[in-house]
């Protein structure tokens, strides 16, 4: 996953990564679960808490929730995404963040550390985040659930988590919660639509995102056309969208 974000990263512009961003709208029937995790994050605001965002990339999380705790660390093992960060933190000479290569399956801090540990649609390794959290403190998520873009990966026979639409990735991260100890304060599936103006924009969107991390435009026309042919609306090209949110305490 490393690599793909380092490519895309060189891709999209260096510095400009993020700005080469496609044109859509969305619909929340329950919510959205963006607005929903930093909320819920919000919630817990204080310049005492020392905060560890886990798979930061290029940190333009960490510098939205910068001025509401003492410190944040970001940790991610993208090399080309952190020098974006580093880039924007040197600009912006904010002096409460900090950017780090690691690797969440291991991360270089001592047990009992942070106050608060996020995680933006990164890596699931639990354990190792229960163990770098203080006694009281918080683990919040937002990842992808088992049905995200299911049609378009039936079309496209392939990519993230394919076919494993009916095993609940909820449930699972839930169970495995209760046995590190966790205490569940929410643990929510959101479901929303996302619907594309055109075929260029949802081609973007598709060259920008891991949902199938070989996707190239010109390879994979045919089988883009035949999706949009299916899930073209009044409203644009649909996309289905599911993520899981959760907010736990250790």
């Amino acid at each position: 996953m490393a690599n793909f974000y380092d490519r895309i990263g060189k891709k999209f512009g260096g510095y400009a990564y993020g700005s080469n961003k496609p044109r859509y709208t969305s619909e929340y029937p329950a919510g959205d679960p963006e607005k929903v995790f930093k909320d819920e994050i919000l919630k817990l605001k204080s310049n005492q808490k020392i905060v560890l965002d886990i798979g930061c990339g290029d940190g333009k999380f960490a510098f939205e929730l910068s001025p509401y705790f003492k410190k944040i660390v970001g940790i991610d093992n993208s090399k080309q995404l952190l020098k974006v960060a580093a880039h924007k933190l040197k600009e912006a000479k904010v002096k409460n963040l900090e950017f780090i290569f690691a690797n969440a399956q291991k991360i270089p801090f001592p047990t009992s550390k942070f106050d608060i540990a996020i995680n933006r649609r990164g890596p699931s390794f639990y354990p190792e985040y229960h163990r770098i959290l203080k006694i009281g403190a918080y683990y919040l998520e937002i990842g992808i659930g088992e049905k995200d873009t299911k049609e378009l990966k039936e079309i496209f026979g392939r990519g993230q988590n394919y076919q494993n639409w009916d095993q609940s990735r909820l449930k699972k991260d839930v169970s495995e919660f209760k046995k590190l100890g966790f205490k569940i304060i929410l643990a929510k599936d959101l479901y929303y639509q996302e619907y594309y103006p055109n075929y260029h924009q949802i081609d973007v969107f598709l060259q920008g995102v891991p949902i199938f991390e070989d996707y190239e435009t010109k390879k994979d026309k045919i089988l883009l056309d035949k999706y949009i042919k299916k899930y073209q609306t009044k409203n644009g090209i649909v996309l289905n969208r599911h993520r899981v949110v959760y907010k736990l305490q250790k």
